[in-house]
């Protein structure tokens, strides 16, 4: 877990937890902090097989990784507030831990935000990506973007990051909603690239349905990483939408939720 943000010592307002990609690792998110506020403490998280946490086996299960990542979390939650932030694969991890935290009694997150992460009732048929010949898996993962281009050109990169990535690809595409899964008792944002066909504007929609106060979805120009050339548009969303939620959180028992 990589931190930044808050002044060790100051009680932060709010202790944001980040969630990668497939096939990514905290590194590309390694300068958010700056462009959220400074009273906020931001928490990288990495998956085993991952950035920091590279010697550990990989999980190919977004249950069991929700399992993983939430127990080495545990003992931040009851501090101070704290929310979640998953992109793609991170979504779909952040909707299993704050399920997690909801059926173990542990505090649940005043915010969760998705990004690029079609909502669970859109899940199709199993894509096989995580099955595609080398070429075409290199293909596709282009399209995206979110993976450095040396990756592509260095055989021996390649070699490495093959199978992680094929790992985290066999996760998403082998997890399902479990029937009849409750609505979450969180605040929740989502976002979407308007040219991202992996996981449309129209495909997140449905994560409305998903959490007790949906603040909306944020549609934002680009394809499926529509942040990595610039992330300041979204860090904004993502500060106006998490002050909103805390604000709501902490005010009086009276007061109406966000709408």
């Amino acid at each position: 877990m990589k931190a930044t943000g808050a002044t060790d010592g100051v009680r932060p307002a709010l202790r944001l937890f980040v969630l990668h990609h497939a096939g990514g690792s905290h590194v590309l998110y390694r300068h958010w902090a700056a462009g959220l506020p400074d009273t906020w403490d931001v928490r990288l998280l990495d998956a085993p097989g991952h950035g920091l946490l590279l010697d550990l086996p990989q999980i190919d299960d977004a249950r069991r990784l929700a399992d993983f990542l939430l127990r080495g979390i545990e003992s931040r939650l009851d501090d101070v507030p704290y929310a979640l932030f998953g992109h793609s694969m991170g979504a779909l991890v952040a909707y299993e831990m704050t399920r997690r935290a909801v059926e173990r009694g542990l505090p649940a997150p005043v915010w969760v935000g998705v990004s690029a992460r079609v909502a669970p009732q859109q899940a199709g048929p199993r894509s096989g990506y995580h099955e595609l010949p080398d070429a075409e898996l290199r293909t596709r993962l282009k399209l995206l973007g979110g993976t450095p281009g040396a990756v592509f050109d260095d055989p021996g990169l390649w070699a490495l990051f093959d199978p992680v990535i094929r790992a985290d690809l066999r996760l998403v595409d082998g997890w399902r909603p479990d029937p009849g899964a409750p609505v979450l008792p969180v605040t929740l944002s989502a976002y979407a690239g308007r040219r991202d066909h992996s996981a449309s504007p129209e495909r997140m929609a449905g994560w409305a349905e998903h959490a007790e106060r949906f603040l909306g979805l944020r549609v934002l120009d680009g394809g499926h990483f529509y942040f990595q050339d610039d992330p300041v548009p979204l860090l904004r969303h993502i500060a106006r939408d998490a002050a909103t939620a805390l604000e709501a959180a902490t005010a009086e028992p009276s007061a109406p939720p966000p709408r």
